[in-house]
């Protein structure tokens, strides 16, 4: 059993020797530090590590497979980053699923493998991130706190709650892993922003993503306008034709 400790500001600290536990393969979702998130889980290995972190400590490692469509993984299938997660809440559904909620903790990576019949079972080392307090990295989380502001004006699934959130984060680390956390990204971007050690690079990368988006978003609208406008057009020609022809009918009788 081990346990993450928290520095007075409440922020982790991982312990620095490799530890053990079990390993959850996800299919569809990269869970960053500080993220609370629903999983289901119905294989059953995933059941059986879920069950063996339950009966220890509730602490879990979740790792991304690198590809979904994945039935039945095997090492090779499974990303080496992930995240020690908390398990808060275990629900067993009748059709012999798991819900579980999890938060996520601290980044790790896999050193080796242990041999396990009913789970996967994985040694694990600490990352240990590069957090240089600089006037350029300063100027990065505000330029993301403003832009992610921008961004929810557009994306209305952003609520206001999680938008002041966002901007009362002052830790880069989780700043980023954040509104990571919130933008539509795939998974392969996910997986990279979480191998992403140095938090100045990290939120660089996620201000590239959000300005991305908020143009993606801009362009859809113009299109639609575009769009709307040729409808509206067509429309009113086919009307005044109808007219026209109804007129010439009339005339004609």
């Amino acid at each position: 059993m081990f346990k993450i400790n928290r520095n007075k500001e409440g922020e982790q600290r991982p312990p620095t020797g490799p530890i053990s536990m079990p390993l959850l393969p996800l299919r569809d979702i990269v869970v960053f530090p500080s993220m609370v998130v629903p999983l289901f889980v119905g294989r059953d290995k995933s059941v059986n590590a879920l069950e063996q972190a339950t009966s220890a400590d509730k602490q879990i490692f979740l790792a991304a497979q690198k590809n979904a469509k994945t039935d039945s993984p095997v090492e090779a299938d499974i990303h080496s980053v992930g995240t020690i997660a908390h398990i808060l809440q275990l629900l067993r559904l009748p059709d012999g699923t798991v819900k579980v909620l999890v938060e996520g903790l601290s980044r790790y990576r896999i050193l080796s493998y242990i041999p396990s019949a009913d789970c996967f079972y994985v040694q694990l080392e600490a990352l240990r991130e590069e957090s240089p307090s600089t006037t350029e990295s300063e100027a990065l989380r505000r330029n993301v706190r403003s832009t992610f502001e921008l961004y929810s004006k557009y994306n209305k699934k952003i609520s206001q709650e999680i938008l002041e959130t966002v901007q009362t984060i002052d830790n880069p680390s989780k700043l980023a892993d954040t509104v990571a956390a919130y933008m539509p990204l795939n998974l392969e971007v996910k997986q990279r922003l979480l191998e992403t050690l140095d938090t100045t690079k990290r939120l660089e990368l996620i201000y590239g993503h959000i300005s991305s988006e908020i143009e993606i978003i801009k362009t859809e609208e113009r299109i639609k306008g575009r769009v709307k406008k040729q409808m509206e057009k067509t429309q009113r020609e086919y009307y005044l034709n109808e007219q026209m022809r109804a007129i010439q009918k009339e005339m004609g009788e």
